[in-house]
């Protein structure tokens, strides 16, 4: 239900305050800070009989019968979605600074993605994380093969997003040569001629590619090519799960809301150990009346993983052209900086956006 619906502006205007106190100060809210600190016009009563029906509500709580009040998960989720307007600064300052550090001449794709996470987790003072893209949403841009050994041969391919993979391939009976420069010269053939046929193919189609005209206009190099195709196959498979980069834990371990180890230890292992649970968060496209927010909010209790429920996750995907190829986040308490928080995660999201299409 919305805020405006049912709540006055005068209790809209003390829940805010409230919430905006308490994120700044981590202490519960009584009637006479507020009074104090945020000018209200009306008695210390008036405010006091205010916070007890925002209670009731359920969008505040008392943590101890004679302590103020600090907000509920609900409380927060109403304060981001209606009462709280996001600081745009912020989000020009980190795409600013993106502009400025985060590529360099030699840059890569992963190093790009390490610099961001380490420029939100800064700027933010939280958890930031960053999943590499998809690999199977790539497209081939570039394939080589290149002589190891007698016996070896390395196929090297580079996507779009300036990924690249390797692997290591045994060369069959029929391409066994006494002449290694004669290898390498059927081998840059063979690469030249692949690179032409398969470029712009997403690396998903790779897999199920139906070798037998390209088999046909190289028979000699049939058994080769199954065998490659096979490796690409298992080698895309083995890394379809996306890798998450992380920066910023131990600046939010540090925060009030983590005073129990035993809160730590949890986060710690999801982080670490358990992000195949962690990812399915991250990538979660927002439900379909949302679906025009570019930034997905979960608070608190909305996480369906205990080791979250302290916190808030906020999300944005950062995409190839239209396609959604990864995912730009910030984990922190749910008394979050909302603020700063939602413009820094959608900045990143949207030049990282800008970096890969390019």
């Amino acid at each position: 239900m919305s805020a405006r619906n049912h709540l006055s502006d005068r209790y809209q205007h003390i829940l805010k305050a409230t919430i905006q106190h308490y994120i700044a100060t981590a202490e519960p809210v009584g009637s006479k800070t507020l009074l104090e600190e945020y000018k209200f016009t009306v008695s210390s009563a008036t405010i006091r009989n205010a916070l007890g029906k925002l209670e009731k509500e359920g969008l505040l709580y008392q943590p101890h019968t004679s302590s103020g009040r600090i907000p509920s998960d609900w409380g927060y989720r109403l304060y981001v979605d209606e009462l709280m307007t996001p600081d745009d600064r912020i989000g020009e300052k980190i795409g600013y600074y993106l502009h400025q550090n985060a590529k360099s001449p030699a840059w890569s794709l992963e190093s790009l993605l390490q610099r961001a996470t380490q420029l939100l987790a800064g700027l933010s003072g939280y958890i930031a994380i960053v999943t590499l893209p998809h690999t199977l949403t790539n497209t081939l841009r570039h394939l080589q093969l290149v002589p190891v050994s007698d016996r070896q041969i390395m196929l090297i391919i580079v996507t779009d997003s300036l990924q690249t993979r390797s692997v290591m391939i045994e060369i069959p009976e029929s391409m066994a040569t006494d002449k290694k420069d004669g290898l390498a010269e059927e081998l840059q053939i063979l690469s030249n001629f692949l690179g032409e046929k398969l470029k712009g193919y997403c690396l998903a189609d790779l897999i199920n590619l139906d070798w037998q005209q390209i088999e046909r206009e190289f028979t000699r190099y049939t058994h080769f090519l199954q065998q490659l195709s096979q490796e690409i196959g298992a080698s895309l498979q083995s890394t379809a799960t996306p890798e998450i980069i992380v920066h910023g834990v131990a600046e939010v371990i540090r925060q009030p809301e983590f005073a129990q180890w035993q809160q730590v230890q949890m986060l710690l292992h999801l982080l670490e150990a358990e992000q195949d649970r962690l990812l399915p968060l991250i990538l979660q496209r927002p439900e379909p009346e949302k679906s025009a927010k570019k930034v997905k909010i979960t608070i608190g209790s909305e996480n369906p993983l205990e080791s979250m429920r302290p916190c808030t996750l906020i999300s944005a995907f950062y995409k190839q052209g239209d396609t959604p190829v990864g995912s730009v986040g910030i984990i922190g308490p749910t008394r979050m900086l909302y603020e700063n928080t939602i413009p820094l995660v959608e900045s990143t999201a949207n030049y990282l956006s800008e970096a890969i299409s390019k």
